[in-house]
This record gives C-alpha cells, sequence and structure tokens, in this order.
C-alpha cells in the first residue's frame, strides 16, 4: 500500500500519523465502490431483491466485525463513529438505572469518552470516580478495584491510550468489574486489529470502534456487545436512518484483512516503529519516550524533544513527514494533551511532544527518511530558540 503518492508530480510526505487516521486498503475502497454502484439497495428495503442484497450485506460485515473481537455477528450495532457508538453505549448502561450512574475512569480516555462523561454530569445523570495513572500513563489493576468497591455502575477503560499508545490490562479489568457487578465499556478504536480481544467470553459489556482507524472508510463505526440490537439500543439510539452499508461492508472487510493479516503486518509495524526511535535517540539523545515501552502499540512511537516545541517542528516537516502533536481530536489546540497533563509530564515533555505513527506501507526506508528529516527539524528548532532565548 504505497503511502508517498503523487500529485502533479509532487512526492507526498512520508505519512506517519496512521493513528489519526488510515488510508482505504484498496480492496477495501473496491468494494465500497461496487456497493455503491451495482449493490445500492436500502437495507430496510427487503419486499426486493436490492434490498435483500444489501441487508446481507450488513449482516456479512457484522460478522467480519465480530470475528475480529471475539464477539457475535448479532453482538455488532453499525454507528456513524466511535463517538456515536460511546454516547449510545453510555445511554443504554443508563437506562439500565433508576438514578444517576456511578462511573469510573481515568483522566487519560480519549476526549470523546471525557466529553460524553461530562455532559451526563451536567445533567445530574452521572457521577465519576476518577482512577490514578502513573507517569507512563498506566492503570494499576489495583486501583480498579479499589474504585469499583464503591459501588460503581460502569468502568470506562480504553484497550490502548490514543496518544503513547500504552496498553490496558482490558481482560482482568472486565473481570474485576463483573466481580463487582459492574459493567465494562472498552474503547478499541485504536487497538483493534493490532492486539488481542476477546469481547465475548472476556465478559466486555460494551465494546468501540471505528473503520478509519484500521484501514477502512470514514463514517462508520461498531458498538459492539449482547445489548447492541437489544431494545434499550433501539430506544437509546431513537431512529438510526439509512443503514450506512458501503460503509458497514468496507468496514466488515477492513476487519478481516485485520484478522487474516495481522501475523504479517504487526511485526513489520513494530520493526519500522523501532527502526525510527533507534535513529532517534541516537541523533536526539536528550529524547524522552513517553508512555510504556514494553506494552504499547506496535506502531505507537510518542517523544519529547526538549527544547524544540512541537509546533515549530511539525511547521518544518509539512512538506516531508506528516506526524502530530497529539491526538486528532486536540490537534492544533493550544492548550497541551489532557493526557500527558493525566500522567503528570512536566511542561517541557508537554510542549515538546510528538506523536509517530507509521503503518502497513511505511518502509524501513521511509522510516530513514523520516528520522532524518525529523532530527534535522528538530535541531533548527532547537537552534533558532537559543538564537532567540
Amino acid at each position: 500500500m504505497p503511502e508517498a503518492a503523487t500529485r502533479s508530480g509532487d512526492v507526498r510526505p512520508i505519512y506517519l500519523d496512521h493513528q489519526s487516521t488510515t488510508p482505504v486498503d484498496p480492496r477495501v475502497a473496491a468494494l465500497v465502490v461496487d456497493v455503491m454502484t451495482t449493490r445500492f439497495g436500502n437495507a430496510a428495503s427487503v419486499d426486493h431483491l436490492y434490498g435483500e442484497e444489501a441487508s446481507a450485506l450488513v449482516e456479512d460485515a457484522a460478522a467480519g466485525v465480530a470475528g475480529l473481537v471475539g464477539a457475535l455477528p448479532d453482538q455488532v450495532r453499525f454507528t456513524s463513529g466511535a463517538t456515536g457508538a460511546i454516547r449510545l453505549a453510555l445511554e443504554i448502561a443508563r437506562s439500565k438505572l433508576d438514578g444517576p450512574i456511578q462511573i469510573v475512569t481515568s483522566r487519560a480516555e480519549h476526549k470523546a469518552v471525557l466529553d460524553a462523561i461530562k455532559r451526563l454530569v451536567s445533567i445530574d445523570a452521572a457521577r465519576v470516580s476518577w482512577l490514578p495513572i502513573d507517569g507512563y500513563g498506566r492503570v494499576e489493576l489495583g486501583g480498579i478495584e479499589a474504585a469499583l468497591a464503591t459501588g460503581a455502575d460502569l468502568l470506562c477503560m480504553m484497550a490502548a491510550n490514543n496518544e503513547v499508545g500504552t496498553l490496558y490490562p482490558i481482560e482482568a479489568a472486565a473481570e474485576l468489574a463483573r466481580d463487582a457487578g459492574a459493567e465494562i465499556l472498552v474503547d478499541a478504536t485504536q487497538a483493534a486489529g493490532l492486539v488481542t480481544i476477546e469481547a465475548d467470553s472476556w465478559g466486555i459489556d460494551y465494546l468501540v470502534l471505528s473503520a478509519h482507524k484500521l484501514y477502512g472508510p470514514k463514517g462508520i463505526g461498531a458498538m459492539v456487545g449482547p445489548s447492541a440490537r437489544s431494545n434499550a439500543a433501539e430506544e437509546s439510539s431513537g431512529h438510526a436512518g439509512t443503514t450506512n452499508v458501503p460503509g458497514a461492508a468496507g468496514f466488515g472487510l477492513a476487519c478481516v484483512i485485520a484478522r487474516e493479516e495481522r501475523a504479517e503486518f504487526e511485526p513489520h509495524l513494530r520493526s519500522v516503529r523501532d527502526r525510527l526511535e533507534t535513529a532517534l535517540l541516537a541523533e536526539l539523545p536528550d529524547l524522552v519516550v513517553n508512555g510504556d515501552r514494553a506494552r504499547r502499540l506496535p506502531h505507537n512511537l510518542h517523544v519529547s524533544v526538549p527544547g524544540a516545541p512541537n509546533h515549530a517542528v511539525v511547521a518544518r516537516l509539512r512538506r516531508e513527514v506528516a506526524i502530530s502533536t497529539g491526538a486528532a481530536c486536540t490537534s492544533g489546540a493550544q492548550e497541551p494533551s489532557h493526557v500527558l497533563r493525566a500522567m503528570g509530564l512536566s511542561d517541557e515533555l508537554q510542549e515538546t511532544a510528538l506523536r509517530i505513527s507509521p503503518g502497513r506501507g511505511t518502509s524501513l526506508q521511509d522510516a530513514d527518511r523520516a528520522a532524518e528529516a525529523i532530527i534535522r527539524a528538530a535541531r533548527a528548532v532547537r537552534s533558532e530558540v537559543r538564537e532567540y532565548a
């Protein structure tokens, strides 16, 4: 999957922002176009062949999604994206209670989760117990168990951090939640297709996914769990509108590809990431690698370059390498990352942080060229900062 495509003869920057979004796999794109142009029926119009065909496509897609995360096809409900799935899951969980829902979570969750919880708190529909996280972005099981013991209804915990890549002990956390009589909502948007998830056997009540993080189309996500197609889900979602059949079909195929080809691309991602990390550490010896280096996503490299403000580095790299200063939901914002704040990193490390995420189509040669460009940019910015200090 080439990612240095040309436009009007110009070589495109090396794309290293796959945690923000991924290119659509050509096989997925071909299916989406086919569904849009030849199998374009409305999945709700089952009175004729076109509608039946569309409905079958959606069910096949559900099977593809379910297969990736160890769930059953009838536990998959398609949404407009991960944010919609998060909101739906919270509404279903809340609908099972008479009063405000008691939520346990951490301040390192994705902004979509925190914003949805904040809205519930603002209308006195939820109360929150905050889990402590350490300087590596980790949440300890002991802290989860203690928080659940206070009478929690729902544990919200991501499978992998969207900024520093730290992996979380989801299977063990789900068991703790079950023992405490609580449900668990897992945001697996970043982790799906890259780490093992067995939603059904682990007892995950609500699993959130998004297609565009795993080489599927934008505008389609899913909530996976036993309540996905329940009456509570129907009531909480209201009239969901026409099913996005092309998006669902593409999502399903992207999940099938991720499951079948993970053994091939995961080691590649890790080797490219490690190549970048080694090169940067060798030439920028005071560079700091953030997150848990022992347990992180295979394509995540989150670093801080003291003395080189991240916005200036990214600006210098604009035509050479595409990286980010943080999550796409906060990229471009003037305030530091809420994740890095929660981890307790110094202002210096927050303000010089860069998120670098290679993809399946990133070659080792791309990694070498990108590392050289990042090193040049960081050194140039540091020189400018010293000159004007």
